[in-house]
Formats: structure tokens, sequence, C-alpha cells
């Protein structure tokens, strides 16, 4: 360990300083730093990238087993394609220079052109570096769509609309707050991407189901809802553990730096989970006298997502608040949706939409700083309305147009008999369980 350390050491304080790389705007920094910094941030792009895994088998395990082995494709499609555009374009479009909308160069990644990043030179790590942290958080804001679409989508579509999110919806947004656009203007703050990343993935989501419509025998036709069990509990809930697990990357690995706030960031980001999913438990034990699995994992959730914009600028006590909102958030939204017939599988529209959002406007009441509770004013506060509200309008607006386009003129859609066998058989010729009864277990 000690000599592949040392020869890390060495590699890295011979490349060449590209502005980003090596410097921190403009100013040389020292070797070490150069390389835990670096070190840091391939690490925990390395755990955002295992949540990849983690979507795929919470959105399967709530799912059914007629339609897995397409969950499981989609997940993977969208790291495929995801990866792809993202280098090709999303990443130029997002902290690329440009103007106040959206970045227009620094296309097709190259270091040698460090100069087109200029809005990442706060930190010193390679470009590659960057972009490979980065890319793995665009996967994540296309994912989160699969889970919301699940059982009734056309795979062909649902990768058109993959490659969409990462080349347009999600970068422009994502220029905005962290590319040198205009909300970072009006002081909006979202550190790791409550709502740059997790709101954008929901209400793009949201745009899709209300397109889509509601699967075949989820509301009676007076209106209630019949509940389509997932097939595998045990699934889902290893599924969020890796998210957990992962989201110690996506958090502390957002100071693209090894520096000593890493610490609070991982602990705020584990109360406001653990908050998050003991209150969802408590309320739902205490409205149907039972432990409710589903939604004490999506609490855990809410919860990670609740706490992602405010990580390294709130208490743990704060983020014990934050996690115990949003945990009861999740449920009401979950509800409400169900009202109004829009049917997401997995409550991905409520977790990271809903939860996005309110935990963005929340960290302008419990900013340790600049909070609204800690005795500062109303303009802080005044930044994140704007921000939250700018990017919700611009990811369902510009995902309801170009998935309205897209099923004009393709159809997003399977047929009713391919929605009945399941997307496995029809999409994939393939069965995730093929030795099972699977009678037993659509």
């Amino acid at each position: 360990m000690k000599l592949l350390t040392t020869s890390l050491f060495f590699l890295l304080a011979a490349l060449p300083a590209f502005g980003l790389e090596g410097k921190i705007n403009g100013a040389d920094i020292e070797p070490h730093k150069y390389l835990l910094d670096t070190l840091w941030v391939v690490v925990t792009a390395v755990l955002v990238f295992f949540m990849q895994a983690g979507f795929a088998m919470v959105e399967s395990g709530f799912t059914r087993a007629k339609n897995a082995a397409n969950i499981m494709m989609k997940n993977m499609m969208d790291l495929v394609v995801g990866s792809i555009s993202f280098w090709a374009v999303g990443f130029g479009v997002m902290f690329g220079l440009g103007n106040s909308f959206m970045g227009t160069s620094g296309f097709f990644v190259d270091p040698s052109k460090v100069d087109a990043y200029a809005s990442l030179a706060w930190t010193s790590v390679p470009v590659y570096a960057a972009f490979l942290f980065q890319v793995v958080f665009a996967a994540t804001a296309a994912t989160i769509i699969s889970g919301a679409v699940a059982e009734r989508i056309k795979f062909s579509s649902y990768m058109i609309i993959s490659i969409l999110i990462t080349t347009v919806v999600y970068p422009v947004s994502g220029h905005w707050a962290w590319g040198g656009g205009w909300l970072a203007d009006v002081g909006f703050l979202d550190f790791a991407g409550s709502s740059v990343v997790h709101s954008v993935g929901g209400f793009a989501a949201l745009a899709a189901v209300i397109i889509l419509g509601p699967r075949i025998g989820k509301y009676t036709a007076e209106g209630k809802v019949k509940v389509i069990q997932g097939h595998n509990i045990p699934m889902a809930t290893l599924g969020v553990f890796i998210l957990w697990m992962g989201w110690y990357g996506f958090n502390p690995g957002s100071t693209m730096a090894a520096d000593a706030s890493i610490g609070l960031i991982a602990v705020t980001t584990t109360l406001a989970a653990a908050s998050g999913s003991f209150i969802a438990f408590l309320v739902t034990y205490m409205m149907h006298k039972r432990a409710d699995v589903g939604m004490t994992l999506n609490g855990a959730l809410a919860g990670l997502v609740g706490i992602t914009a405010g990580c390294a600028n709130t208490t743990p006590v704060a983020a014990l608040a934050i996690g115990a909102i949003v945990g009861v958030a999740v449920l009401a939204s979950v509800a409400l949706l169900d009202k109004m017939k829009i049917d997401d599988p997995v409550g991905a529209i409520s977790v990271h939409g809903a939860c996005g959002v309110l935990g963005t406007l929340l960290l302008g009441f419990f900013h340790s700083e600049k909070g609204l509770l800690y005795g500062a004013g109303f303009d802080f506060l005044k930044g994140q309305i704007i921000g939250v509200a700018a990017i919700a309008a611009w990811a369902f607006g510009s995902a309801f147009i170009l998935i309205k386009i897209l099923d004009l003129m393709m159809g997003i859609r399977v047929t009713e008999e391919e929605e009945v066998d399941g997307l496995d058989f029809h999409e994939h010729g393939a069965s995730a369980y093929p030795n099972f009864n699977m009678s037993m277990l659509k």
C-alpha cells in the first residue's frame, strides 16, 4: 500500500497543470493535496457509481417479477448511454463557458482545453476526475425516471428519454446552479443536488408518468387504488442499503477535495436518513398498526434526498429535523399522487421530486449561518425559493415537451398485451426467473 501511494504521488506530481489540474482558482497547490483530492474524488465517484446497482435493485424489488429484467436493462443503459452523451455534450453544457443559460464549449471532454471549464476552478482535481464524478450524477438524475415509468414504457423510447435527460434537461439546470449560470447570482445553494440532481429526475419522471398514464389495473373505475405488490422486498431493502452507502460518495464527495468537512457531511447524511426512515415507520405504524417495509425504506431515501442540499451547512440536530420533515412529506406525497391517479410504482416522484424541493427549501431555515431559524434575514430563503421553482419548472416543462414529441413520433407506451404478459418477454425475450413458476410471482 505504501509503495502504491508513493507511486501515485509521483505520477500525479509529474502531470502538467492545466488550470484546474493542480491549481485552485489559478493558484498552484501542494502536490500531496493534488494527490489526495484526486484520489478522494475518484473513490467517491466509484461509490456513486455503485448507487446504480442500488437503484436497479430498489426498482426491481418494488415491481413485478415479469418486468425485473427490463428494470435491470434500463438501469444499465442509463449508465451506458448517459456516460457517452454526458461526455460528448452534457458536461460542456453544464460546466463549459457560455452564457447564463447554458455552456457552449467544452464538448467531448478535453483536458487540454481546461480553460473552458472555468466554473470548476475551485477544485484542484484533473478534468477527467471531475468528469468522472459528474457523469455518475448525471446517470443518477436519469435513472430516477426508470422506476416511476416501470412496467409500461417501451425500452427504445426510454433509451431516448435517458439520452435527452443527460444531454439537455439535467445539464442546463445544472449549469444555472453549478456551472456559472444565473441561479448562482441570486444566492441559490444546493451543495450536492437535492434540487439540481434529485428534483430534476423527480419532475422529469412526473412529466413522463402523466404522459404514460397508470398501469393497467392500478385504479378501479370508482377511482380506488389497487395495491400492486412488488415481487422482492429483500432485494429492494438491499438496494436501499446500497444507495445509503453510495450517498457517502454523493454528499461528502461533492467537496471535490479531501478536507475536514467530510466528517460533518457524513454525519448529517447519516442522521437525516435515519430520522426520515424512523418517522416514516412511526407514522405508518400509528396509522395502520403495522410496520410498513416499503414506506420505511422510502423514508430513508427521503431523508437522504432532503439533506443533500444542506449536508455541509447544517448541524446534526438540524439534519435530524430535516429528515423527520421529509419523512412525513414522502408519505403525504405518495398519498396525494394516488388520489390524483398518478401511478409511480416505486415512489420516485415523491422521494426525489417532492423531498428534493423540500430539502432545498428547508436549508433556507436550517443553514447554520444564513438560515431563518438562526437569525438571518429572508434573502437566503428567497434565493432558495427562486432556485427550486426554476429548476422544477425547467425539469417538468422541458421533459414534458420532449417526451410528448417523442410520444407523438413513435409512441412511448407498450401495448396492452405486452404490459399484461410482462416486458421481460416482449422487450428482451428473457425472464429474470426462468426456473420459477412465474404465475405465482406476477
